[in-house]
């Protein structure tokens, strides 16, 4: 397993992208809670995140809604579940904690379903964002809730970058 990675700008201020032989396995805000040590990115190399890097600005001009770069996602098996959750909340929707744990038959899940999402290791293209509490409110995330909300206001029209 070969790691590189790359810095890009966002609106969101630095994103750091990780690859594993040559696929996406991360990308990171500053200061994001669960973000691995810097070590563990391997030597910064540009060459394998030119698609993500063009989706990415894509994204944030308002210009696509669904990502479709190859990902590796490292996790347990039930985190890998919840992540493919994850991807098929559409763009501009929110879903719940509860109705996560009820589409994977485990209605009980809803506080596991939460720790898995705090723990997806590829923000924004795997939009752990658009999940919500119960009531629609904002509950955590690794990015820090002000973050999480501009991509909600972005994603819903209500804010541009």
């Amino acid at each position: 397993m070969t790691k590189q990675h790359t810095v890009m700008d966002s609106p969101y201020g630095a994103l750091t992208l990780v690859a594993d032989d040559g696929v996406l396995c991360g990308l990171y805000m500053t200061e994001q809670r669960h973000r691995p040590p810097e070590e563990n990115f391997g030597p910064r190399d540009d060459t394998p995140f030119a698609a993500t890097e063009e989706q990415l600005a894509a994204y944030f001009a308002g210009e696509l809604t669904e990502f479709t770069v190859p990902l590796r996602l490292h996790g347990t098996p039930f985190q890998r579940t919840v992540w493919e959750q994850l991807l098929a909340i559409p763009y501009g929707e929110t879903r719940s904690y509860g109705q996560l744990a009820d589409a994977l038959g485990n209605p009980q899940a809803s506080r596991a379903v939460g720790l898995a999402n705090g723990k997806n290791p590829v923000s924004i293209i795997v939009p752990c964002h658009r999940v919500v509490g119960a009531s629609g409110s904002l509950t955590g995330y690794g990015g820090g809730l002000s973050r999480k909300q501009q991509l909600l206001d972005f994603e819903s029209g209500t804010a541009l970058f």
